[in-house]
């Protein structure tokens, strides 16, 4: 059998119609071509289906085995559409109740739709792919007709329009700079604010942005410490840098010269470390209180604050050692100190967590058999009662019986 699939990879057919895809046999299709077409004339898309329903029709005269179906993607980037394709494809494959083996005649509008052709070929044989092309009367219309899909196509838009715009906007600028008289500033913060788009696009950093502001949203109205603790930290972060440059200027004009790596090193971690531990606390505190809260607090996230202090207490140790502030004594006691609380509050938290968790199973336990002596003793109730009941109902059928013949009621069971 011959599977005639037109792909919609963004998902037009979807979101201006209110056809569920994928779209299986003649009619259907037909249907959404229609519908498709009367929503946007001007979709690309709309020849797609068509040309499947041609191609259908063609191999139908043929008296060949032939289906067509209608799948689509969705407006979330390549990687999402091109799995949203792969599942519809399943089910279309799926709704296939032939016993012959099937292959795929994939037809698209154009190179983008064809990216999904490996996620097709992996799912079933792929005979050969059509591209449809709306031929038009003149250049000039085509040449409109480009520039219009480019405009209304988000993503192209996003893609062409904005490294355009910042080339065209380097003449005006240079010479707003000339004025001015800083014309290498403003050629360089053009190129880097090209440069920086490039790297977002190349990168993906634009839906990671958009993904943390969600999350960031999310934390502000779901009441999250966690996000009060990374301003706080981040804040605390920007201190201990300003302080270790502050510190390694200090040694600079102590020393009067140049200062070695390791001792330049040794001043940024100095003079800075103390800020540091106290960014990684409160994030670690923020998160604590965050698991807390929502009830999956576990007794080895505690140990989170700890081991921020044992590192911190070790590097300010080695630091101040190449500085010449403390002697070997002190940093061999620091490094003991440090690792001594990590080891101490492993320990602690695991047997506290083994202990809490054995109770908490017990009591589990006990309530589970309480629950199962309880509905024992209350099935034991429940036949009892039943018993009694079909006693009495036993006693009162003999007593009508008796009234019926005459005769006097049985002793013991009424007067």
């Amino acid at each position: 059998m011959l599977l005639v699939l037109c792909v919609d990879l963004d998902d037009d057919l979807g979101r201006k119609t209110e056809f569920s895809t994928p779209v299986i046999g003649r009619d259907s299709v037909e249907e959404a071509a229609i519908a498709l077409a009367t929503a946007d004339p001007e979709d690309s898309d709309v020849n797609v289906i068509f040309q499947g329903l041609h191609v259908y029709d063609d191999f139908v005269d043929r008296d060949e085995s032939v289906e067509v179906a209608v799948v689509t993607g969705n407006d979330e980037g390549d990687v999402a559409a091109n799995r949203e394709v792969g599942d519809e494809v399943d089910t279309v494959l799926a709704s296939l109740s032939t016993a012959e083996d099937v292959t795929a005649l994939v037809i698209t509008d154009g190179a983008q739709d064809e990216s999904v052709i490996p996620i097709i070929r992996s799912r079933v044989p792929i005979d050969g792919v059509r591209r449809v092309v709306v031929r038009q009367a003149q250049n000039l219309e085509s040449m409109y007709y480009t520039i219009k899909q480019v405009l209304n196509d988000p993503e192209t838009r996003g893609t062409v329009l904005i490294p355009l715009g910042i080339l065209l906007l380097i003449y005006p600028l240079a010479l707003i700079g000339s004025a001015l008289e800083m014309p290498g500033f403003v050629l360089g913060t053009t190129s880097a604010l090209l440069g920086l788009y490039l790297i977002s696009r190349g990168l993906g950093l634009g839906d990671r942005l958009d993904t943390a502001a969600e999350r960031a949203r999310r934390s502000l109205y779901a009441g999250r410490t966690t996000l009060l603790a990374y301003v706080v930290a981040a804040t605390l972060f920007v201190l201990g840098g300003v302080s270790g440059v502050n510190e390694l200027e200090g040694i600079q004009e102590t020393t009067a010269g140049d200062v070695g790596v390791p001792v330049m090193l040794s001043a940024l971690v100095y003079g800075s470390i103390q800020w540091l531990a106290a960014a990684g606390v409160t994030t670690s505190l923020g998160q604590i209180t965050d698991e807390y809260i929502a009830g999956s607090l576990e007794w080895r996230y505690l140990n989170a604050p700890f081991y921020v202090v044992s590192i911190a207490i070790v590097l300010h140790a080695v630091s101040a050692y190449f500085l010449g502030e403390v002697g070997i004594s002190y940093l061999a006691t620091a490094l003991t100190a440090g690792t001594l609380l990590g080891i101490v509050s492993t320990l602690a938290f695991a047997v506290a967590e083994s202990r809490f968790s054995d109770s908490e199973q017990g009591t589990r336990g006990r309530e589970r058999r309480r629950s199962r002596d309880r509905d024992r003793s209350g099935d034991r109730e429940r036949a009892h009662n039943r018993n009694r009941n079909r006693n009495r109902n036993r006693d009162h059928d003999r007593d009508t019986e008796s009234e019926t013949d005459g005769r006097p009621p049985a002793e013991g069971t009424s007067s």
